[in-house]
């Protein structure tokens, strides 16, 4: 069970005003809000620790490399990775997939496919064309159906010899879509393919388990969770890895230097090059120790509750179309009225203390397969409330008002 209250009380931006009006933030796909415990992690770093890690001797460096170390421990438990330096820790979802799209420049050749689903974010996207124009390799796309689900007879015929890397999102952020990636996995694996799954929408809503799911390569971002901004993970296969050349050169990733040869460090050293965001993988383990403490089944029930309520209070707006109508769907609903930009409605909405998200979601193959130039996007955490909806619901109507 959800104890609501106690949960919101730990969410000091929860009591700011916008625009006069109490705030009711329904932004969380973009970023979600951080509690009180993650927050004073990060005070807490640069006012008593504040050293580098694993370089120096002295005892602040160790109490630092000891704090980022276990945040990684915290990592791989949560995503039940086999070993922790399986965890590489990143500047983010986007960063994560950069360093296997660039790893495998030198792993494809021409004429070798790669397939990618539809939904994708264009963090998804855009790293593989380019590692398609860099190699040669052909990308070829899953599309999807009125509903926003994938058409999985596509994906079947689509895979061959030729596959080498598949990719999709675990949950779509522009639909909330919660994608069959057991299903896309295995079917890979069946014809030698190696399959990265973009976790970032997922992991807010549920807990994966990257050794049940088998899957390659699984990617994150600490400021979906409750974590600060600019840290992330890159979970692969430690034979995966092994595969991959460094990402960068700097310190920290390298074993020795001479001016004639370098070698590198092991993993996960070797993606990890220079000094990381320390406070940030810090609070990062402290933010799925308070998820985990609220429970991800109690969330996930929750939202889904929130979800249900949402959706059926919005379409008894007249004019209201929602995108993304999927059985199997994450806390998000991306909807427009008809008629009206959905900048517009989301401006009115912010004047009444609403924050929502506006546009593409950086997802613009998904709003040209619906013909329009975006949705509103209103995205639930388990922080958020009933009574929250009902105002959103009541501005959506004085928008509609105001706009039509």
């Amino acid at each position: 069970m959800i104890d609501i209250e106690k949960i919101r009380a730990d969410f000091p931006i929860l009591n700011e005003k916008v625009n006069g009006k109490s705030l009711v933030y329904f932004d969380n796909a973009a970023t979600s809000q951080k509690p009180q415990v993650v927050i004073d992690s990060i005070v807490d770093y640069y006012t008593r620790i504040n050293a580098n890690i694993h370089r120096g001797v002295h005892t602040l460096s160790q109490v630092a490399t000891d704090a980022y170390e276990q945040a990684r421990s915290t990592v791989q438990k949560h995503f039940n990775a086999k070993k922790s330096f399986e965890v590489i820790l990143t500047a983010g979802t986007t960063h994560s997939i950069n360093i296997v799209a660039t790893g495998f420049t030198d792993l494809l050749h021409a004429e070798d496919e790669i397939i990618v689903s539809a939904l994708e974010h264009h963090s998804n996207i855009v790293p593989w064309q380019m590692l398609c124009e860099r190699t040669g390799a052909v990308l070829k796309v899953i599309p999807f159906n009125e509903t926003g689900e994938l058409q999985m007879d596509v994906y079947d015929s689509l895979l061959s010899d030729k596959t080498k890397l598949v990719f999709a999102n675990h949950i779509s952020n522009a639909l909330g879509t919660i994608n069959p990636i057991q299903e896309i996995i295995d079917k890979a694996h069946a014809v030698g393919a190696a399959v990265l799954i973009d976790g970032a929408q997922a992991c807010p809503h549920i807990k994966p388990d990257v050794q049940a799911m088998d899957v390659d390569f699984y990617v994150v971002s600490a400021h979906k969770l409750c974590g600060p901004t600019g840290v992330g993970v890159l979970y692969g296969k430690e034979e995966w890895l092994n595969k991959l050349p460094p990402y960068q050169g700097g310190g920290e990733m390298i074993e020795t230097v001479t001016f004639e040869k370098t070698t590198y460090a092991g993993l996960p050293h070797k993606f990890e090059a220079g000094t990381p965001n320390i406070a940030g993988g810090i609070a990062f383990g402290v933010a799925l120790d308070y998820m985990n403490g609220v429970g991800f089944e109690n969330i996930a029930a929750y939202e889904d509750e929130l979800l249900q309520y949402g959706t059926e209070k919005l379409l008894e707006i007249e004019g209201v179309k929602i995108y993304g109508t999927s059985e199997k769907k994450a806390a998000v609903i991306s909807f427009n009225l008809q008629g009206v930009h959905p900048f517009d409605v989301g401006s009115i909405l912010d004047k009444l203390g609403v924050a929502v998200r506006t546009g593409h979601h950086c997802a613009q193959p998904i709003m040209n397969y619906f013909e329009i130039p975006g949705t509103v996007r209103a995205s639930f955490a388990f922080y958020n409330t009933k009574k929250e909806i009902d105002v959103f619901i009541d501005a959506v109507k004085k928008a509609k008002i105001m706009l039509s």
